[in-house]
């Protein structure tokens, strides 16, 4: 029985599919099965994946039913102890499979692991990256209002998903199907991230994920009031973790009349934090660079709300600036 099982959906994914088919079956860690699902592409997606002549590649063909639906039964075939996911456009680097095993085998309490990720625009690197935290605790932190993971460098125990249920096929709640699940399982187990590069990210027009009508804000906020109402409630009311959750993601709610106050908003953000990381003593460099980044979002959204719309975007534009510059700087030092 291998020890991990990778799942690769495929929906018209010729362009990259080679790259990243080969991506895997050159992994330092050879113990693994490959299930690729080709969930009713027109293109020659197909015909790639039937020419990988690898017996640890598994394919399944099925008529379109989407991402969640083709997750999901990726999750019912697998037969390995990990179930690490990879998307058509993206590529792991050598040693991935081999330091999350590692990982997962010396953290038995975490459920998951995703990785720091290469950004790539094709074929071209960029000077960008994805380097989410690394820790439990700031990463619970980060979910009360975003999803700290690259969806396609992540792995996670066979067992959890399934006692889970994996991916939610309710259309009202997706897009995003891997915040929505991150989510549930990290109200049950800790979740983690390595923070080496170990996964090339590429942004790319069209992919599974990008497709269809994308509902994907409204989502985000239900999940994220959700998140932000586990550690509040009842101290809280549910209402006001959405209007917190809406305000951070710069959203004015309907049907809701209440607005936050800054003052409230900050002091629920602080409550929130202090629930997750405990006494302010305990917290790490890492959980505090967290909660400061996101007091200060929460700040910029009320600073919004007096600015003229006219300077919204060169005011936009001049904090990225900033931003940009103070990461490069950081990285010379």
């Amino acid at each position: 029985m291998p020890n991990i099982s990778v799942i690769l959906p495929v929906y018209n994914g010729s362009t990259y599919l080679r790259d990243a088919i080969e991506s895997i079956t050159t992994q330092s860690f050879r113990d693994f099965e490959l299930i690729i699902i080709n969930d009713g592409s027109t293109d020659d997606s197909e015909s790639i994946i039937k020419g990988i002549g690898d017996s640890r590649v598994h394919f399944v063909s099925q008529h379109n039913q989407g991402l969640a639906a083709t997750l999901n039964q990726g999750i019912r075939m697998v037969k390995g102890r990990y179930i690490a996911r990879q998307d058509q456009d993206d590529l792991m680097l050598q040693t991935r499979l081999t330091k999350q095993v590692e990982y997962l085998e010396s953290h038995p309490d975490c459920a998951m692991v995703g990785t720091w990720c290469e950004i790539w625009v094709g074929n071209k690197p960029t000077d960008r990256s994805h380097r989410h935290s690394a820790s439990n605790e700031a990463l619970q932190l980060d979910l009360l209002f975003d999803n700290p993971f690259v969806h396609s460098s992540v792995m996670v125990r066979t067992e959890v998903l399934r006692n889970l249920g994996g991916y939610s096929e309710n259309e009202s709640r997706q897009p995003p199907e891997d915040y929505e699940l991150w989510s549930r399982i990290a109200k049950n187990y800790q979740v983690a991230n390595i923070p080496e590069m170990l996964t090339v990210y590429r942004e790319v027009e069209g992919s599974m994920s990008r497709t269809g009508v994308n509902p994907f804000l409204m989502n985000v906020i239900q999940i994220s009031a959700e998140n932000i109402a586990t550690v509040l409630v009842p101290k809280f009311s549910f209402d006001e973790c959405y209007l917190l959750a809406s305000l951070y993601h710069g959203k004015r709610p309907e049907n809701r009349e209440n607005i936050l106050t800054q003052t409230l908003a900050l002091l629920m953000h602080k409550k929130a934090a202090l629930t997750i990381g405990g006494d302010l003593s305990d917290w790490s460099e890492e959980f505090i660079a967290r909660f400061n980044r996101q007091q200060a979002q929460i700040k910029s959204q009320f600073a919004r709300r007096f600015l003229p719309s006219f300077l919204i975007k060169p005011a936009q534009f001049v904090k990225n600036f900033l931003t940009r510059i103070t990461i490069f700087l950081g990285r010379s030092n």
